[in-house]
């Protein structure tokens, strides 16, 4: 049979969250007997060493589009499916065009659009002024030929998804002409939980980092980035052990990713060290590096609580807090600007970023309420249940369904 054919800016499922959000709904796909392959850039797919990952282009500039196109037709796809996230494909905006080149060029299959990040970064071509820009962009998108940030990859889609509320209604408000084609469809956990006794996890990760038994872990759990929190979460922990001498923090995860390469990975690590050793808290906070999804879920599974102080607060658009929830750890998390609807205080400590004594003062709160912790990990799990890669592949296949995609 035809196979489905993604639209991949970087195919990293190690250094990117939509990458690997990708390869979990093919590897599901393919469980159900619907093969898929990857068109993406010349280099990522030679470092994949993967058939199904196929270079097509050098790049995302309009001088790619042709073999772009090319590549789809000769992939031969029962339907096309765009996963998009401006920085995955350079922030270059040649892509926008692509529905409408394929259009023209015969392409008769679906096309549908996955949009992981909409209204916050928009096209500001050189030689153009503002103004006139702006009027253009207004005038199109009134008529519904194209939107002011994506061109015609939405208005050429014969479906969207979207992974929050806040992309759908922004979407909405924008094209409300589109809404019948819209499909909101949350992510889940990105690391499952593994099947292993809690008690000897416990025991066998703190005798790894040379911890006693009696050590309570708060776990951090997602890339380690700037905007990740980390600056604040250091002193906040710092004064947590003036407290509570037995707590420990497990930064659990990489460094390097698309927004964060190579050279610039490695001094942001240096950096982290250096901030641990200044404030003293070299025998009690450990940073694991990047770890496979089977010890990720253990060194969770051994954990106490879980935090994540992000800079611009927590959203359902992050599987690293749907990972915590699913292990039935207690989270400590900050609160986006406007809180996220489903987000409510049965399921977490919500705070405001960027506020050491705030973050600490719940941490110490959540570590000395015992009842409080039980309450929050039942909670979290129950809520975390509902964002399962089953639902997940199944919405997809009736929205594939929708444009006239034929289940096998």
């Amino acid at each position: 049979m035809n196979p489905i054919a993604f639209i991949a800016g970087s195919y990293q499922p190690n250094q990117c969250g939509v990458a690997h959000y990708t390869a979990h709904l093919r590897e599901q796909l393919a469980n159900r007997g619907m093969p898929s392959l990857v068109l993406t850039t010349h280099s990522i797919a030679q470092s994949n060493q993967n058939a199904t990952v196929q270079g097509a282009v050098n790049g995302w500039h309009l001088r790619d589009l042709i073999p772009l196109v090319r590549a789809i037709h000769r992939s031969h796809a029962s339907l096309l499916h765009i996963q998009h996230a401006a920085g995955t494909y350079g922030f270059d905006r040649a892509l926008f065009l692509l529905p409408l080149l394929l259009r023209q060029t015969g392409w008769q299959a679906p096309i549908v659009t996955t949009v992981h990040e909409y209204g916050w970064w928009e096209w500001q071509p050189k030689g153009i002024p503002p103004q006139w820009m702006e009027w253009l962009k207004v005038f199109g998108q009134k008529r519904g030929w194209w939107d002011r940030e994506d061109g015609f990859l939405l208005t050429q889609s014969h479906a969207l998804i979207t992974t929050t509320h806040e992309i759908e209604q922004t979407i909405f408000d924008r094209l409300p002409h589109l809404k019948s084609q819209v499909y909101r469809i949350p992510i889940a956990a990105n690391v499952e939980v593994q099947n292993c006794d809690r008690l000897q996890a416990r025991k066998t990760i703190r005798h790894q980092l040379g911890w006693s038994e009696d050590a309570v872990i708060i776990a951090f759990f997602g890339f380690l980035h700037p905007v990740k929190g980390l600056e604040t979460l250091l002193p906040a922990f710092e004064q947590v052990c003036s407290h509570h001498p037995q707590a420990r923090l497990l930064l659990i995860g990489g460094v390097e990713t698309l927004a964060l390469p190579g050279e610039q990975a490695t001094r942001y690590w240096k950096q982290l060290g250096s901030r641990i050793t200044e404030l003293g808290l070299s025998s009690v906070v450990h940073r694991t590096g990047y770890l496979d999804a089977k010890d990720v879920s253990i060194h969770l599974t051994a954990s106490d609580l879980g935090v994540l102080p992000f800079n611009h607060g927590v959203t359902l658009k992050s599987g690293s807090l749907l990972t915590l929830l699913a292990h039935a750890l207690p989270t400590i998390a900050t609160q986006s600007t406007p809180p996220a609807p489903q987000l409510d205080d049965t399921i977490g400590q919500w705070i405001p970023p960027r506020q050491v004594d705030s973050l600490a003062s719940a941490l110490l709160k959540v570590l000395t309420d015992s009842a409080r912790r039980q309450t929050l990990a039942s909670a979290g799990l129950h809520f975390s249940q509902q964002f399962t890669w089953d639902s997940i592949v199944e919405a997809h296949l009736a929205v594939y369904q929708s444009v006239g995609y034929a289940r096998p």
